[in-house]
């Protein structure tokens, strides 16, 4: 299979066992598959650890083929290529069939959790140092970078601004064909603010800079705002921030938002067996690999958060069930998601029987009106439009 890369024992990243027995009962096929995120990625990195030991305590081999965009990663697991995504928030947009998944090759994909990262960096607004902002209300009359071509991170950005109670009309929008450039213009007193991850090479760049950096905060304990900020961005939750470019760490953390990166996800068809081996060695096997890669710290049972954007596979659901970790409440959850998938799954196939339009744009626009209509009639939040 051309680019996948084979996990061996001679990887680059060592375990630390700590003398602690390998789980039991778990019952892993002699080969896994998965797509990750690019080489030299944080979430392709992660993985390497994760298979070493599973080849070391399993005799299970891990290959991972690296894609370098959300659909080169979602493509194989969508066509039953591969078993395994670690993906990126995008993941989220596939399931909705929204964005770069609302075209007639595409629609909601029926997608399962099997665990994720959350580890110590955020997601949100880099900011000039040298502009006085505070919050992100502060971003009125600013120039804030628009990314051609970045759905995930122009959301991002207009979730930042709607916790402020603004919109794009509040600011002044610049566009770039990528976000390294939007950096250069910060940098260069051509722009005030970007979308990055909290520890992002252009992030540092910019705290190294004469300008600074900051990032705005956002108040915990502000209902009103985080509602504003959820309502366009579901997937943000509140986090102290202790990796972030500029004056922050433990002793002085950035309130802020996160979500997990990466995702390791499947679909309902992944083999129970598959799924209830991994979540089980991702759990109880954590302080082996936790200090093998950089944010496999966030793989620990406190940092997982059981109601969510995307479901549970059952067998991890299963899981929780038998070490205690699951009630009513995060059932109900569940139930409602796996709802959600189904009737968006039933939505697109009425959809496609109805002779929807040929040209691409007209047939998105139509999807996402009928998807619309859809989820307003069985009293579920639309987000997207």
């Amino acid at each position: 299979m051309k680019g996948i890369k084979r996990i061996g024992m001679a990887a680059a990243l060592a375990l630390t066992a700590g003398g602690a027995m390998a789980a039991e009962g778990v019952d892993l096929p002699s080969t896994l598959v998965m797509t990750a995120y690019g080489t030299g990625s944080t979430g392709y990195t992660q993985m390497v650890a994760v298979g070493n030991l599973l080849q070391n305590e399993y005799d299970t081999a891990v290959r991972i083929l690296p894609g370098e965009n959300d659909v080169s990663r979602m493509t194989p697991l969508r066509t039953g290529r591969v078993p395994l995504c670690a993906c990126g928030i995008s993941s989220y947009f596939a399931s909705e069939g929204v964005m770069m998944f609302s075209g007639p090759e595409w629609g909601p994909q029926p997608l399962r959790v099997i665990t994720t990262s959350t580890a110590s960096f955020g997601l949100g607004l880099a900011v000039a140092g040298d502009i006085d902002v505070d919050t992100p209300a502060d971003l009125e009359g600013r120039r804030v970078a628009y990314i051609r071509g970045a759905d995930a991170i122009n959301l991002g950005t207009e979730a930042y601004l709607a916790f402020g109670g603004l919109t794009w009309d509040d600011v002044e929008r610049v566009t770039y064909p990528g976000y390294g450039a939007s950096f250069d213009d910060i940098i260069a007193d051509r722009a005030d603010a970007s979308y990055a991850s909290t520890t992002a090479p252009h992030v540092q760049r910019l705290a190294a800079s004469p300008r600074g950096i900051v990032w705005p905060r956002l108040d915990p304990d502000d209902a009103e705002a985080w509602a504003r900020l959820q309502s366009v961005a579901p997937y943000f939750q509140p986090a102290e921030i202790t990796s972030a470019a500029g004056d922050y760490g433990p002793e002085q953390p950035w309130a802020g938002a996160t979500y997990p990166y990466p995702i390791l996800l499947g679909t309902p068809d992944l083999d129970d067996k598959t799924a209830y081996g991994l979540i089980k060695v991702m759990t109880e096997d954590h302080d082996r690999y936790k200090d093998a890669a950089p944010g496999n710290d966030g793989y620990a049972l406190e940092r997982q958060n059981m109601e969510w954007i995307i479901p549970f596979h059952d067998a991890v659901v299963r899981y929780y069930k038998e070490i205690g970790e699951w009630n009513d409440s995060m059932q109900a959850h569940q139930d409602r998601l796996v709802a959600r998938q189904e009737l968006l799954a039933e939505t697109w196939q009425r959809y496609n029987a109805g002779d929807p339009p040929a040209d691409a744009e007209a047939f998105r626009e139509g999807w996402m009106k009928t998807r619309a209509r859809a989820l307003e009639a069985s009293d579920m939040r639309v987000v997207f439009r």
